[in-house]
């Protein structure tokens, strides 16, 4: 059989999943009227800002429609006024003003109408960001809702993933979250959780869970992270910096509790033979976070401690006395206290 130390490390307790990138912002820009594009106002994979015309419609027709409204205002203006006059000196009936009042409302809705019409001949950028490639040249025919080019804010990252229901309650706004990703081999981002989806799959039994982490090159550089990028997510719900650990072999589970076996020295009123100096003890522990073939021990063993890792059925009692052989000395030069790697014997 073989013996290991209760050792002290550092432990993060954390969830590993996959997930997807997207920028912040992002959206296909797409126009709302039919026309034809008389003029792009950005390049290819150009950096724009708020407000900047990217894509322009002809729009003579919706410009002259706007100065034939502003005319008709014009009339319905004058025409108002004339008639408060006339009601005013009691050559007309105020039923006749009431109809000259809503004559001038409409044109006034028909000039709104018209300017807003000719301003979405203009498609501007929703936010600061960077162009895509565009799908369309100026010339073209397009109708209201053809792709025209993407937009994206992509100074700050999104990254999407799942976990299992088990963790919805560990889950916390603020959070620290690692990713490394498969395109970008041998770096790694952090970012924080930003949000939690309130339902459950119903089908996955998970929840929705979304990070933001920052997304600046270095100096000269572009920025690395782009949309769609395969993520692997390391969600960190707690870091534990002197964790009590001993290999996952040295867990005996028994009727629904967890057991190690210790290797402790024995009574001074027990006998045992000469060349032995410790005995078997069972003890109950508590178990916290596995990892990477460890197991912490939250209850039950202290550092030091010394626990029997492989051949714990050769011990089926309390007080059986073993004789701890270490690998790279000799048999009977052991020191007084077990060393990790060493071997334990069943004396008998």
């Amino acid at each position: 059989m073989e013996v290991a130390r209760v050792q002290v490390q550092p432990l993060r307790d954390d969830a590993q999943t996959v997930g997807s990138l997207r920028a912040r912002q992002s959206v296909m820009l797409r126009p709302e009227l039919v026309g034809r594009i008389a003029a792009l106002g950005f390049k290819d994979g150009q950096t724009v800002r708020k407000g900047q015309v990217l894509v322009q419609l002809d729009d003579v027709l919706q410009q002259a429609e706007v100065q034939q409204m502003q005319a008709q205002l014009a009339i319905a203006q004058a025409n108002y006024k004339r008639t408060q006059e006339l009601v005013a000196a009691n050559f007309m009936a105020q039923q006749t003003l009431d109809t000259s009042a809503a004559n001038l409302q409409v044109a006034q809705a028909q000039l709104a109408l018209s300017q807003a019409r000719l301003s979405r001949m203009a498609i501007r950028a929703p936010f600061d960001g960077t162009a895509g490639i565009r799908l369309m040249n100026v010339g073209d025919y397009v109708k209201d809702g053809t792709d025209l080019v993407a937009l994206e804010d992509t100074r700050e990252m999104l990254v999407d993933f799942r976990l299992a229901e088990r963790f919805a309650d560990r889950l916390k706004v603020g959070q620290s979250v690692d990713l490394s990703l498969d395109a970008l081999p041998g770096r790694r981002f952090k970012g924080t959780v930003q949000a939690m989806d309130p339902l459950l799959d119903v089908n996955g039994r998970s929840i929705g869970v979304r990070a933001v982490l920052p997304n600046a090159g270095k100096a000269g550089e572009a920025s690395p992270l782009r949309s769609g990028m395969f993520a692997r997510v390391t969600v960190v719900f707690s870091v534990n910096e002197a964790a009590l650990v001993v290999p996952e072999e040295a867990i005996v589970p028994q009727g629904g509790r967890q057991f190690v076996i210790k290797v402790v020295k024995p009574q001074a009123d027990v006998k045992l033979p000469p060349d032995v100096q410790f005995v078997s003890q069972r003890q109950e522990v508590k178990l916290g976070v596995r990892r990477q073939g460890k197991v912490e021990i939250t209850e039950g063993v202290a550092a030091g401690d010394t626990v029997v890792v492989a051949g714990q059925q050769r011990l089926q009692k309390d007080g059986s006395p073993l004789r701890i052989v270490e690998l790279d000395k000799p048999a009977g030069k052991s020191a007084g206290k077990p060393a990790a790697g060493a071997s334990a014997a069943a004396s008998r």
